[in-house]
């Protein structure tokens, strides 16, 4: 692919934006020859690094970095989240959910538990209060969905939630968040939850 990876000196920092459909091995192989020239910018001054552009799983970032630090020692930003997590969330991009990579969880989730995963997670029994799911794409739960669901944990607002049963108090897709009144609103069999018109949408 031509041009997957382009730099752009700044003020402050300089800039490495990633193509959102190039491949790791091009990303890589582009970086390769791009970094001699890279490393003549500097003299002296450390100026930082930002890449940006395409999102990354954590074993493509890991990489990336390491081949920038081969060649240069300064401080590498990615500007998108690293980890999953409720604190990492940024809408910053859109995915193909027809596409997204998907992992099996066989048992239930007990309070306490923790499950997070990139791509969409299908899991086979209940997730119990005090529980806690998170994918950066879809969630469906075959059993009973009592604990905390976050999708689209990197801020896919395409991304759903689905489950046998929806007895929790609060559902979380992208950076919406619906707070589930369970004196107002009965308990949900066979649900989807969606982000419709900006809103977190039980049906």
């Amino acid at each position: 692919m031509r041009n997957c990876v382009s730099i752009n000196l700044k003020k402050d920092e300089i800039i490495i934006k990633i193509n959102e459909l190039a491949e790791q091995e091009e990303i890589i192989k582009s970086l390769q020859k791009k970094l001699p020239d890279l490393k003549k910018l500097y003299k002296d001054e450390k100026t930082p690094i930002k890449v940006t552009g395409k999102i990354l799983k954590n074993k493509e970032i890991d990489e990336i970095q390491d081949l920038i630090k081969e060649k240069l020692d300064v401080e590498i930003e990615f500007d998108m989240p690293k980890s999953l997590g409720l604190h990492s969330i940024r809408k910053t991009f859109k995915r193909e959910i027809a596409i997204s990579e998907t992992k099996f969880h066989r048992g239930s989730l007990r309070s306490g538990q923790k499950l997070e995963t990139e791509g969409s997670l299908v899991i086979i029994g209940d997730v119990n209060s005090g529980a806690e799911v998170i994918a950066s794409d879809n969630i469906v739960v075959l059993g009973s969905l009592r604990g905390l669901a976050h999708a689209g944990a990197k801020g896919n607002e395409e991304a759903i939630i689905a489950a046998g049963l929806i007895d929790t108090v609060q559902i979380r897709i992208a950076n919406k968040v619906k707070e589930i009144d369970r004196d107002e609103e009965p308990i949900h069999k066979q649900s989807c939850v969606s982000i419709i018109e900006n809103e977190i949408v039980i049906e």
